[in-house]
């Protein structure tokens, strides 16, 4: 009897060291999986170039990437501008650039894609090169942009 005992104290001990070791496999025992944190991830869609639902956008971002700040949690945000909303990307009649410059100075994980199907309309349409601000990058199609983003996972916002 005094043996077992002895024998199950033996193993509680080992079983023990090796979880403070962070040596559980040498029990069998499996090592508790540290949390893997969620990657959060967000595209926001401008189709407007209504300048408060613009406006809308840049707020949801800043406060999106505040609110995870707030708990130490990362945060991906990609805005589309897609037909009409490529105002809002548009180097030459931005109504927002100013805002738009300080939020990505702020967030370093903000990408800015403008449709260029949109684009090439609004260059037809207006009879000139249409540049995007520096930073945002062009995209063939922005609706499909938005969705490859929520086909791998990424939250969907309408701005």
């Amino acid at each position: 009897m005094r043996a077992l005992y002895l024998a199950a104290l033996a193993a509680l001990m080992i079983a023990g060291a090796a979880a403070l070791l962070g040596l559980g496999y040498l029990t069998g025992a499996r090592a508790a999986a540290q949390p893997v944190p969620k990657a959060h991830r967000l595209v926001i869609l401008v189709d407007s170039n209504d300048r408060t639902v613009m406006g809308h956008a840049i707020s949801y971002a800043a406060n999106i990437s505040r609110a995870y700040a707030m708990k130490s949690e990362a945060v991906q945000i990609e805005i589309v501008a897609n037909g009409s909303g490529i105002e809002l990307l548009r180097d030459d009649i931005s109504p927002l650039k100013q805002p738009l410059a300080a939020l990505q100075k702020a967030l370093p994980h903000l990408t800015l894609s403008m449709c260029d199907s949109s684009r090439l309309i609004a260059e037809q349409k207006e009879g000139h090169a249409i540049a995007p601000l520096p930073g945002a990058r062009i995209v063939p199609f922005g609706i499909g942009r938005v969705m490859e983003l929520q086909e791998a996972g990424w939250s969907f916002l309408h701005g």
